[in-house]
């Protein structure tokens, strides 16, 4: 059953100083490429919608933005505009209808955030924080690596869904990853999400080793957030520039995914 609660009716305002200030931010990571963070965001986000909170979607994958894409949307205005001073960030989101939420698109192969000094990094994020308090949820997609604008954006005290698909490389940069946010951040809130993975147990198998490794050399334990199936279907949806809950709203992983949204509506109520 869909929850109508708002976390918008009772939520302190989420000015950068306070200390309930961007909980409601839950960034998607991974250190490492090709592993499905993007149609994972964007389904999260539609997935969040229909649970009838209010979410927007920061598509901050520097360079390589692909929401509009995937998607297969012309966004008036991007975050590119931003960048160069011309508009602010509330002015540049725009309302994706098939999925019920906002968005602030990139712009491909722009780099633009990365062409950023820390101040302005900072500063980005912190009017980032001040839109938490318009929305339930801001979701944002972030690039892999590890650069200064994915540690910036990263900081906020929401969850940091750290995406890997199981395989060395991808292992071994969310490992980095968790390693670079929880030394820069106290109690960052980082949680492991299995995504590709051929069934529940292969998914399980992987959350093992990599929590394992924080164990062993972090003194960590991120809980796991969920395990997405390989599903050729995501792979149909990506190709035809459809939604995955419009397109395919019964397959395995759009299943899970709401599973997911669920879980972190628990965690924020």
């Amino acid at each position: 059953m869909t929850d109508t609660h708002s976390p918008l009716t009772d939520r302190p305002s989420a000015h950068p100083a306070t200390p309930d200030a961007g909980r409601n931010l839950i960034t998607i990571a991974s250190g490492k490429g090709g592993v499905g963070k993007t149609i994972l965001a964007t389904t999260l986000a539609h997935a969040l919608a229909n649970e009838g909170k209010k979410v927007l979607l920061f598509d901050g994958d520097v360079g390589l933005a692909n929401v509009d894409i995937q998607l297969g949307i012309l966004p008036e205005h991007d975050l590119a505009t931003v960048i160069s001073g011309e508009r602010k960030l509330k002015d540049v989101a725009f309302e994706y209808e098939t999925g019920g939420y906002h968005i602030i698109a990139g712009r491909s192969g722009s780099g633009s955030l990365g062409t950023l000094d820390s101040t302005h990094l900072r500063a980005v994020h912190e009017e980032l924080i001040e839109l938490g308090k318009e929305y339930d949820f801001i979701i944002l997609d972030l690039g892999a690596g590890i650069d200064d604008a994915v540690r910036t954006l990263a900081s906020a005290k929401g969850p940091k869904l750290v995406v890997t698909n199981g395989e060395p490389t991808s292992l071994t940069d969310a490992y980095a990853f968790i390693k670079v946010v929880t030394q820069a951040q106290e109690n960052a809130d980082t949680r492991i999400l299995v995504n590709m993975v051929k069934s529940r147990n292969d998914g399980q198998k992987v959350y093992e080793k990599l929590v394992t490794a924080c164990r062993n050399f972090l003194q960590l334990e991120p809980p796991l957030a969920g395990i997405i199936p390989q599903d050729d279907r995501v792979a149909y949806a990506i190709r035809s520039q459809a939604a995955l809950l419009s397109k395919y709203p019964a397959s395995e992983a759009a299943s899970e995914i709401e599973a997911l949204a669920r879980y972190l509506i628990r965690g924020s109520a």
